[in-house]
């Protein structure tokens, strides 16, 4: 089981709390943006500064993978003691702090002995820096839940985390009791662990230009913030004035005095009068930056770095608009998905589906070819396996829309089964509960059950709070026979042992379901946790690309074709010719041997690249829903191949190339359309489910984009507010791009999907 990040499983205490938070990428400190696939900076992440953070905001965030938390500040205040050589000294601070500041029992660790400390502020003020110290406040951030890049570990609370601690159960400080401690507590730090010096003795690296003068003033008070001015020698500090007034000419007087007044020998007349001294040359901003950055600052993408350069503007709009920064679409596309064509496979596989096909109202191949799976790995159920034990049970569902023509399959399975004296391998309609299920499949070990409406019976089964046992009982039944198939299901224990209550084991039972639903009650059946825990990711999911075919006017009385009956009757025998005892095989309690179908060298290549590229993926998909996804689809193949092979073959069966292949191909198509659905429907909260469902409205409308009006007009179940903060949620996040377009003389905004 994939667990939740720490977005998901602390982000909403904290904001209930009264924190404003945000998304940190995994192994940094920083915070980021899950755009496409990837993990990315996250310019103007301080405007999170100016407002709470917003139940929306959370929802997103906490389905980005390994996503951890950021804690932003300017209610909030932080005393950073960055002390890694002396374990005593930075305990001794510490108290200091408590006994200055307040006893807070906000107390957080990352790489020992260095430590934070959390307060609540009074009023945001500009955080204050005196090496190796500082109080983060007004501006910044720092992480209170996530792996530190360092250690590995998690960042550690050992007396209480913020996600248990009200804000307003923070001691209080303001910036003259912040400045007070820096001074009282840089008195203890010996020399030799304070810089003195901000002379670089590292090459000049290549992401800067050294010789650029003028800069911007965001961008350099962001460099700034990583060059404390704590007792630095006079040429550092001059160095630093020169470059100020280069950069920023006298805009920069104000920031030179407040960069100047973090040290307690500051003298403001000498300071003043130092500035008016400044005569700078060839000095400016590229100097500050080069610091900066040999100090480990590395600028946003979105900063403005040269002043020469005129600066972007907001977009004009009002209200919602006002919060959004306009952003060009992007031009780099995603990967294409490798191109994949369904073909009707040779052998019985083929002959069934072909027929359900022929003799289709509107015909359906997707679900034809799925159904025709289904039964014969019915059939085939405790007579074949593969070299690694592997059977034919399958889970298929097939999804289309009502009057699609989704039920002729299953209908065609029922006729060619009984026509064939193998009813008895078919289960009823509907699965009564979780005992009724394992009755049936006691009384015939190899089983298939079709179920109509499959979507409305997974919501009921998977509905732990409001169904009953007996109706969750059937997903749990089912979740246990899927790997029990090469071994001994056992059966539940009853306290009175009576006869009627005698428990029942099962030998190496095959249960094959083969469902049919609509998208909506499909996906709006599931949550997020059946992705994590694996229980979708037994299913093979089949969307019909296809809702209303063609109708085909010829269809109507049939006759299943005589070859097709013995093919299934000879499946059903394992090879045999069994005339009317087809099908008929040891009770549910006796030991069988299954025939092993050998695979051929080439088929045994091809899976073993199949391995090696899923194993990538995985290791690239960590820490995200969909691995439980990906992990299935070699099992799924061979499932697949071997089914097959039987039906070209039940007599000497063997895994070939062809049936590899096609096996490969399938699946893997369809667990990407699954992950890609679950991604844009599957929702844990209703936040979160209205999240979905506004990008999905708006990627419906493909690459023309949408209007506000438009976008309101198409979900006028959600209120204003929420809709407004969803929109800047999915623009900020990279779902979604606005982009100013004229019609008809008018400016006007449009929003579209990136992904």
């Amino acid at each position: 089981m994939v667990d939740a990040s720490w977005m998901a499983r602390f982000g909403p205490n904290l904001v209930a709390n009264g924190y404003a938070i945000l998304p940190i990428a995994p192994g940094t400190k920083k915070p980021g943006r899950f755009i496409r696939g990837k993990w990315c900076d996250y310019p103007g992440w301080s405007r999170h500064a100016a407002r709470p953070t917003t139940d929306v905001e959370v929802a997103t965030w906490a389905t980005w993978p390994g996503c951890g938390i950021g804690i932003v500040g300017g209610a909030v205040a932080a005393v950073d003691i960055d002390i890694a050589q002396d374990a005593e000294l930075a305990l001794r601070i510490e108290q200091l702090a408590r006994k200055r500041l307040g006893d807070t029992p906000a107390l957080r660790i990352g790489r020992a002995p260095k430590r934070l400390l959390v307060y609540r502020a009074r009023e945001p003020f500009p955080g204050i820096r005196r090496a190796p110290l500082e109080i983060l406040c007004k501006g910044q951030q720092f992480v209170a839940y996530a792996e530190h890049p360092d250690t590995g570990r998690p960042y550690a609370w050992p007396e209480e985390g913020l996600a248990d601690l009200d804000i307003d159960s923070l001691p209080a400080i303001d910036a003259e009791m912040a400045a007070a401690f820096l001074d009282e507590a840089l008195a203890l730090i010996p020399a030799e662990l304070r810089p003195k010096s901000l002379a670089s003795d590292r090459k000049p690296g290549p992401a800067i230009s050294a010789h650029a003068q003028a800069g911007t003033m965001p961008a350099i008070r962001a460099a700034l913030a990583w060059l404390p001015n704590a007792e630095l020698d006079y040429d550092s500090w001059v160095r630093i004035g020169m470059a100020l007034k280069g950069a920023l000419g006298d805009k920069g007087a104000a920031v030179f005095a407040d960069w100047s007044a973090q040290a307690a020998k500051n003298d403001p007349a000498t300071t003043a009068k130092a500035w008016e001294s400044f005569r700078p040359d060839r000095i400016g901003a590229g100097t500050i930056y080069h610091l900066a950055m040999e100090k480990g600052w590395r600028p946003e993408p979105g900063v403005l770095l040269d002043g020469s350069l005129p600066e972007d503007k907001t977009h004009p709009a009002a209200a919602l608009l006002s919060r959004l920064d306009a952003q060009p679409v992007a031009t780099v596309e995603p990967t294409p998905a490798p191109r994949f064509e369904l073909t009707i496979p040779e052998g019985l596989v083929g002959d069934l589906s072909r027929y359900m096909i022929d003799t289709a109202r509107r015909p359906q191949p997707l679900l034809a070819v799925g159904a025709s799976l289904c039964a014969i790995g019915a059939l085939m159920g405790r007579r074949y396996r593969t070299p690694s034990n592997l059977r034919s049970n399958l889970y298929v569902v097939g999804i289309a829309d009502s009057g699609s023509g989704k039920n002729h399959a299953r209908e065609i399975v029922n006729e060619v089964f009984f026509e064939a004296g193998l009813a008895h391998h078919l289960g009823g309609n509907k699965i009564a509960s979780g005992a009724g299920l394992l009755t049936a499949l006691y009384r015939q070990p190899a089983i298939l059950f079709q179920i109509d409406e499959f979507g409305m019976f997974l919501s009921a089964a998977a509905d732990r709070k409001r169904s009953p046992r007996h109706i969750t009982e059937i997903l749990d039944n089912m979740t246990e026979l899927y790997t029990a198939a090469g071994g001994v299901f056992l059966g539940a224990e009853y306290a009175n042992r009576d006869g009627s209550n005698e428990r029942r084991d099962i030998n190496q039972p095959c249960l094959c379901v083969y469902g049919t639903t609509t998208p909506l009650h499909f996906w709006g059946a599931l949550q997020g946790a059946h992705v994590m825990d694996g229980s979708l990711a037994r299913f093979l999911i089949l969307p019909s690309d296809e809702d209303y075919p063609d109708e085909n006017l010829d269809a109507g009385i049939r006759q299943p074709p005589s070859g097709l009956i013995a093919g299934l009757k000879q499946v059903a025998t394992g090879g045999n010719n069994g005339g009317n005892l087809a099908g008929r095989m040891p009770g549910p309690e006796t030991a069988v041997t299954p025939m092993t179908v050998p695979m051929s060298g080439r088929a045994a290549e091809c899976f073993r690249q199949l391995s090696i590229e899923i194993t990538r993926e995985l290791r690239a998909a960590a820490g995200t829903p969909f691995t439980a996804i990906l992990a299935r689809i070699g099992e799924n193949a061979r499932k697949l191949a071997l089914i097959l092979a039987v039906g070209c073959d039940p007599v000497a069966p063997e895994i070939g190339l062809e049936e590899t292949e096609w096996a490969i191909a399938f699946v893997r198509h369809f667990a990407r359309r699954t992950i890609e659905a679950v991604d844009r429907h599957v929702a844990d909260t209703e936040t979160e489910a209205n999240v979905k469902r506004i990008r999905e409205i708006i990627r419906r409308a493909g690459s023309k984009g949408m209007t506000k009006s438009e976008i309101t007009r198409a979900s006028q179940w959600i209120r204003a507010r929420d809709r407004d903060e969803i929109l800047v949620t999915l623009v900020e996040s990279g779902d979604v791009a606005t982009v100013q377009q004229e019609t008809g003389g008018r400016k006007a905004m449009l929003f579209r999907a990136l992904r």
